[in-house]
């Protein structure tokens, strides 16, 4: 096992009605607080009037529209409503695009040039505002990490940014906030969510035991419960387990004495980039894919594992276990209705090699489980088509 710090940062408020100790949580911060959401459903589902009535002292100025995929453009209004008004705080309510957003934002409100170069280059990164968040859909865990990922269309850009000063300074985590969640995105957050597992449990290390057990817990919580809130998207268990599922998938803790590259994230960072797809949705396509294109005689015994573990394969013979739970991965992601092939969103091969180049430049793939160049990559496109 290697080295690691783990450091608590964020102070989670988990439960039915957390959302009345956000004056509590605002207080020490500030009074003036932009406040960052996405398309509105916080109107349509009661959390903005809350938010209003509960901190009624203090100056709220707005930001609204953050997208699916947040834009650079909506980092920079937001940093620039920051410095207009002094801003002291940052509010993010709804899923990991608004707070990945905000965390960009609130770095940008303390910084001189373009905030462009904060995500480019994260040694940019100096004073953040503190920033707090409701957060409204499991997927990214972005509620309790250093990570944000904004894109570029200008540039067919989409980069990931990090800073330890990002953490939320606190996260109010309420499962009735996913009742009225869409089908679609609780499929594509849960398929999020494993794949920050995926890319931390399929690692070199090969003696962080009780990391990779935590790593197998979460993916079978998104296994029994993702299903039961497609089914019943007001059942309480299944939204409180994914919620802390999320957290849980990328706080650091599945990480903790392991390390190195991830591959199916810069790949679908790619996809995103060039077409503006649903993030979970491009994972879920490609993990699969990938999965079958690195089984080795190097990698068969992990993916075996994994079978055993996670999908209750009883398979004695490694190369049938690790197949086995391929196909259940992807049978998995089908039966919640996500879309399985590059051609049924809209993306055909065209800009392959130019989507494999910037993967290998910006992702990191020669550090990762099984090193990929971009003619690799280009194969698991085509495997995905």
């Amino acid at each position: 096992m290697n080295n690691f710090t783990y450091h608590v940062y964020t102070d989670v408020r988990f439960g039915k009605d957390q959302i009345n100790t956000l004056p509590e949580l605002m207080a020490p911060l500030g009074k003036k607080v932009l406040l960052v959401y996405g398309g509105g459903s916080i109107k349509r589902n009661g959390i903005y009037d809350k938010i209003q009535k509960l901190l009624s002292g203090c100056e709220i100025y707005e930001l609204s529209g953050i997208e699916p995929n947040p834009k650079i453009e909506s980092v920079r209004a937001g940093a620039a409503l920051c410095k207009e008004h002094g801003i002291e705080a940052v509010l993010a309510v709804g899923g990991g695009s608004v707070i990945d957003a905000s965390k960009v934002i609130a770095a940008g409100a303390n910084y001189d040039g373009d905030a462009w170069d904060l995500v480019v280059d994260n040694k940019k990164i100096g004073k953040v505002l503190p920033i707090v968040a409701i957060l409204t859909l499991a997927a990214t865990g972005s509620e309790m990490n250093k990570n944000a990922v904004i894109s570029n269309m200008t540039t067919n850009e989409k980069l990931g940014t990090s800073s330890h000063y990002f953490k939320p300074a606190a996260a109010i985590c309420d499962p009735t906030y996913l009742f009225t969640l869409p089908a679609n995105q609780t499929a594509a957050g849960t398929a999020d969510i494993m794949s920050h597992v995926f890319e931390q449990y399929f690692q070199k290390t090969e003696t962080a035991y009780l990391t990779d057990r935590f790593a197998e817990s979460i993916l079978k919580t998104c296994i029994k419960y993702c299903p039961v809130a497609l089914k019943q998207p007001d059942n309480y268990e299944a939204r409180a387990n994914l919620m802390w599922a999320s957290t849980q998938a990328l706080n650091s803790l599945i990480s903790a004495g392991k390390g190195g590259g991830w591959t199916c994230h810069p790949i679908e960072h790619e996809l995103s980039a060039f077409y503006d797809i649903t993030h979970g949705v491009g994972l879920a396509i490609v993990t699969p894919r990938w999965m079958r294109y690195i089984l080795s005689d190097a990698t068969v015994e992990k993916f075996a594992e994994y079978a055993r573990n996670v999908w209750d394969c009883k398979e004695e013979d490694n190369w049938k276990a690790a197949n086995y739970g391929i196909d259940a991965t992807e049978e998995f992601f089908r039966d919640c209705g996500i879309p399985m092939k590059l051609s049924e969103v809209g993306i055909d091969e065209s800009k392959f090699v130019a989507m494999a180049e910037d993967a290998v430049k910006f992702g990191g793939l020669q550090y990762a489980y099984v090193a990929l160049d971009k003619q690799d990559v280009v194969e698991i496109l085509k495997m995905s088509l």
